[in-house]
């Protein structure tokens, strides 16, 4: 049992580079920590990290021992899970990444609902735009918006010393459908196109540098250029462009269905759809605690119905 805690001493040091970052995640004194890590090396027969006066890194040595300790501790922490009734009352911290565009929009009345559901969690939500690392990072699970229905999606990860080809397991939410919208200024003053191919002609407002948007009515499927002087990694200020006259956009219905019921927003080209778009539950490992569980769970169940409800497509 004391070699388990060492173990799971050693792997909250090895995610978080840090003893004092690790001695706060554990609860435990810096000094009690630093002595138990140097036992733990001793016990083994090799040095676990390089220590500087600045930082902390994983040896050729830790970074083995991590891959196998981060593991065990997982699936250790599970079984404690099991024996006890946190299945039927799921506790602890949550710890989630979330798109923040669309989590303002689409989740906060969600979460609202599952805190009140299950009382004994607490959560630590992170609305950076970047894809946090699940490996390296203390994450139990990353919402993300991307290709149709992922199934184990290969990555390289980093962090504390550690790199490796780790296969992350998606599991889908919902799929949106993007349509194509502008403003009614702005189509007075551009005209409005009417084959996908009149895009190359207009302003396109695209996320990241796509340049490119794949179209499709009903079998038939065409790629049209989409670009324009704006390039932009926020969906709100992309919609917020729009409703401003300044370009067409490829959105789900979901995330302007407000602007479309005040006539900010037109759909155009209306017999032409982007290609689905899947909202996906990310983790490092198909073993879940029951927190992990319920919130997946509960995902699936009522972001159809609340994106149903805020007037996106079926």
């Amino acid at each position: 049992m004391e070699l388990l805690k060492d173990m799971a001493i050693f792997v909250e040091v090895a995610r978080a580079r840090s003893f004092r970052g690790a001695a706060e995640a554990v609860g435990m004194p810096g000094s009690t920590l630093s002595r138990r890590i140097g036992a733990l090396e001793k016990a083994i027969g090799l040095r676990l990290f390089h220590r500087t006066t600045r930082k902390i890194e994983l040896t050729e040595a830790g970074r083995i021992y991590f891959e196998r300790c981060r593991r065990i501790v997982s699936e250790a922490r599970l079984a404690r899970e099991h024996l006890g009734d946190m299945l039927t009352r799921p506790g602890g911290l949550l710890r989630a990444s979330l798109p923040a565009d669309f989590a303002v929009t689409h989740f906060a009345r969600l979460i609202a609902e599952f805190a009140r559901q299950y009382p004994d969690i607490t959560f630590d939500f992170d609305f950076s735009p970047r894809h946090v690392d699940l490996v390296s990072e203390p994450f139990d699970v990353a919402i993300r918006m991307g290709r149709p229905e992922p199934a184990e999606v290969p990555v390289m990860t980093s962090g504390a010393g550690i790199s490796g080809n780790l296969q992350l397991i998606a599991r889908s939410l919902v799929s949106l459908t993007p349509a194509l919208y502008a403003a009614p200024e702005y189509l007075e003053r551009a005209g409005e196109p009417a084959a996908p191919a009149d895009l190359e002609r207009h302003e396109c407002l695209n996320i990241l540098k796509t340049g490119v948007w794949t179209l499709s009515n009903g079998a038939k499927t065409v790629t049209a250029s989409a670009k324009g002087r704006f390039t932009l990694n926020n969906a709100n200020m992309i919609r917020r462009l729009a409703t401003l006259g300044m370009g067409i956009i490829l959105m789900p219905e979901t995330i302007v269905a407000g602007e479309l019921r005040e006539g900010r927003l037109r759909r155009v080209l209306p017999e032409w759809r982007g290609a689905p778009l899947s909202v996906y539950a990310l983790t490092e490992t198909r073993l879940l605690p029951a927190k992990t569980q319920c919130f997946i769970a509960f995902l699936r169940e009522r972001l159809p119905q609340a994106l149903a409800e805020a007037g996106a497509p079926g």
